[in-house]
């Protein structure tokens, strides 16, 4: 198959060359190849403007469009909760244990289905492997494969109508509409070949029916029902009502974490860095940071940090029971950093005044500066000319000190020869320039020649350095100040 996709506006190309928009795994010699393996290079672009959508939803088709399995699943667990709320007395020993196997079904999505197999961030012995894919059973959110492909395939196509849980059709959708109905668009192709080859997630994916049904509602009511005859309250607590908690818990990472907090690594997309989502998450909520680097094993980078995910694959590996957690290096996450202070930091300094830039003063010859000078103050300092009329009357050492200067060159004055005025003093005085000295500019002054504020000032790849008085030609020196 040909690397480039055919022209969107041809629709007589060979159907050999045409991307395929639900790509069927192929098999070759007796193994799954990856799903992704012949795409073209414009694959999104062509696929959306190609690929045929579902009709929008109308009043008089919605119960068509509706997923009606899911609408079931996600609405019987809250109302059996609602209902056990108000009739079935909560012992505290059933609340220590829905919360524990709140944890414990939540980890299974959060340290099992999303960095151990969707990420791949660190390796897990068969044990452990065993272990999240039966608590991830019980948190009923489908199977690891299938769990997998959607959001291997959202991390690709983030923001996008490829995006199963695309956050640009609003929080209801991304957190919960995605799955109550059918999507408009198919999602994006992505690959989980390695999973079929995984014999804990084919295990998983053939006998998901019966864990689910197993450690989604029966394990957790036997454990209150044999250790403390609660078998009505572990049903409905450790059961339905954890479950409900662990779904909204998940549904979170997909949408609250796309639009509560700050996004100090990259801004391009709508993941957010929030505390409050981490908190609701079991540390899922340092979205910013986990997708720009999703193979990382953390989601929190620093200590304080709320991330028990995080602490428990690190106990993990500390038991010999997970290895080679994937770290990304840090002078690359600190540079995402950088990038996005830099850009606050340029977009504070666009709403300050700056001294006007060399190119836009007029050159002055010194006769000329001291015939204006008689009727406007004006004084020179580092080679430009200052227009102090308004700053007289101002000045912290007093008016005569400014005055004797008028029509004088008093850089070596304002530079530490009467005082070594301040970096605020020469920010100011850079405001009052109205002209540059024609050849003015003492030797060994140029670095002062710049306003403190302007020294580290934030400009563009593209954007040329400010020109220098002593490239200005003399032909500009009889101007006009300003």
């Amino acid at each position: 198959m040909s690397s480039t996709a055919p022209s969107p506006q041809n629709t007589t190309r060979p159907e050999t060359i045409t991307p395929p928009l639900t790509p069927k795994p192929a098999v070759k010699d007796g193994k799954e190849e990856p799903a992704d393996i012949n795409i073209p290079d414009n694959y999104v672009s062509w696929t959306l403007k190609n690929q045929t959508s579902r009709p929008p939803i109308t009043w008089d088709n919605w119960w068509q469009e509706m997923n009606w399995l899911n609408l079931s699943i996600l609405t019987i667990t809250p109302v059996i909760a609602l209902w056990g709320a108000f009739y079935v007395k909560l012992r505290w020993e059933t609340f220590v244990w829905s919360v524990f196997y709140y944890y414990v079904t939540g980890l299974g999505i959060t340290a099992g289905y999303h960095r151990l197999w969707s990420h791949r961030s660190y390796n897990a012995s068969k044990p452990l492997q065993y272990f999240l894919a039966m608590a991830g059973a019980g948190a009923v959110e489908g199977s690891i494969k299938w769990w997998s492909r959607g959001h291997r395939a959202h991390h690709r196509y983030t923001d996008t109508d490829l995006d199963p849980y695309n956050a640009h059709k609003g929080l209801l959708y991304s957190h919960i509409g995605w799955m109550l109905v059918k999507p408009r668009h198919k999602p994006g192709v992505a690959d989980v070949s390695d999973l079929s080859r995984n014999e804990v997630v084919r295990w998983q994916h053939r006998w998901y029916l019966h864990l689910i049904i197993g450690f989604g509602f029966l394990f957790p009511t036997a454990v209150a029902g044999f250790c403390w005859g609660d078998w009505l309250g572990g049903y409905v607590f450790a059961g339905a009502a954890r479950l409900c908690f662990v779904h909204h818990s998940t549904f979170c990472v997909n949408s609250l974490a796309h639009y509560l907090g700050e996004s100090p690594f990259d801004d391009k997309h709508t993941p957010r860095d929030h505390v409050l989502t981490a908190l609701v998450t079991i540390g899922e909520g340092y979205h910013n940071f986990h997708h720009q680097f999703p193979m990382d094993f953390r989601n929190a980078i620093k200590w304080y940090q709320y991330d028990p995910t995080k602490w428990f694959i690190s106990v993990c590996e500390f038991l010999g029971l997970a290895t080679h957690l994937k770290v990304f290096p840090e002078n690359e996450v600190r540079k995402g950093q950088l990038t996005m202070e830099l850009k606050r930091l340029r977009k504070a300094q666009e709403g300050l005044l700056f001294a006007p830039d060399l190119d836009e003063l007029p050159v002055i010859s010194w006769d000329s500066f001291r015939e204006q000078a008689e009727r406007r103050p004006l004084v020179v300092i580092g080679g430009f000319i200052h227009d102090v009329g308004h700053f007289m009357d101002e000045h912290p050492g007093g008016r005569h000190l400014v005055a004797k200067n008028i029509g004088r060159d008093a850089t070596t004055a304002f530079f530490g020869g009467v005082y070594d005025h301040s970096n605020a003093a020469h920010n100011l005085l850079s405001m009052m320039r109205v002209g540059i000295l024609h050849g003015g500019m003492q030797h060994g002054l140029d670095d002062k020649s710049v306003p403190p504020s302007q020294r580290l000032r934030i400009a563009r790849y593209n954007e040329s350095g400010l020109p220098s008085a002593s490239s200005l030609s003399s032909s500009d020196s009889e101007g006009l100040l300003i």
